[in-house]
């Protein structure tokens, strides 16, 4: 298993044991403390321990390498797993807004003044997760730990925005006791769009999409700086977990015998798989053009 699979993992399993923590607390404290919000908040991070087991277990499942069933390795857990996270995002905010809108048809008793200490130390540790799992993420180009690093921030913002609530309700007194549960219904909007975020990338990945069109860019340039490459007709390349398969069509000397292509085809896979990486397979088909084509060029 690579350093960066192994880091990834072990922010998964720290971030499902600070989730176990937060949650009780806020549950409990928000109980107690009459805060519609931060119950809600809670229901929020016991949503996210199910998803960080989702997402560990993607990124276990992910590390086979190739079988006889899956001979493109098991990449694509990673994005089914993301799929998943988005869709319990979206699921959360939904939750969090219905549960918001009822606190405010139904007046209720104002929150207690301490529900502001748990919900700032919520913040503060949920988005040192973040930080922590994003910086991972990125290291590691893992979609789905991009996600959970997300599920960690949209925690952060729903007891920041609740904290904001809460606090408005405690020092503008009476008639204002529902205003953590607007607090809520906002932290449930921002939650939602980046939940249908997530949603949306993952469905690219497992439907091949196309990576940004400055990695393509790049593979070609390194393609075509190998000697023997006339020109790149065309380059196409897909994600599977964090990394890249790449279809390369590369044009070479139509007259060059079939073993002198070849060797320039294997080139090709090395010096791509040398410099970038992030792409763990090349398929070159060689295309014949006649020398004569390019003498005037």
């Amino acid at each position: 298993m690579s350093r960066s699979r192994h880091s990834a993992i072990k922010v998964t399993v720290l971030g499902m044991a600070v989730n176990a923590v937060l949650a009780t607390i806020k549950l409990v404290t928000g109980i107690v403390g009459h805060s519609y919000a931060l119950v809600a908040d809670a229901v929020e991070s016991f949503a996210d321990i199910a998803s960080s087991t989702i997402v560990w277990g993607s990124l276990i499942v992910s590390a086979k390498p190739p079988d006889a069933k899956h001979p493109y390795g098991h990449g694509k857990a990673e994005s089914l797993a993301a799929l998943a996270v988005g869709f319990m995002l979206s699921g959360a905010a939904f939750g969090i807004a219905v549960q918001a809108i009822d606190g405010i048809r139904n007046p209720h008793e104002a929150p207690a003044g301490f529900t502001l200490i748990v919900l700032i130390a919520v913040v503060i540790a949920k988005e040192t997760m973040c930080r922590v799992s994003a910086r991972v993420a990125k290291q590691s180009g893992s979609l789905v730990v991009a996600a959970d690093a997300w599920h960690h921030r949209a925690d952060a913002i729903t007891s920041m925005v609740a904290t904001v609530g809460i606090s408005i309700s405690l020092f503008a007194g009476r008639g204002y006791e529902s205003a953590d549960d607007w607090a809520a219904l906002v932290a449930s909007v921002i939650i939602m769009v980046n939940g249908i975020h997530f949603v949306r990338r993952a469905m690219g990945e497992l439907m091949d999409e196309q990576p940004a069109a400055d990695l393509l860019a790049h593979i070609e340039s390194v393609a075509s700086s190998v000697e023997g490459v006339r020109r790149i007709e065309k380059i196409m390349a897909r994600k599977t977990g964090t990394k890249y398969l790449v279809d390369a069509h590369v044009e070479v000397d139509g007259d060059l015998p079939v073993r002198q292509a070849h060797s320039i085809a294997h080139r090709v896979k090395d010096r791509l798989r040398e410099q970038i990486p992030s792409i763990v397979d090349v398929l070159v088909h060689i295309e014949p053009v006649r020398a004569s084509a390019y003498d005037d060029l």
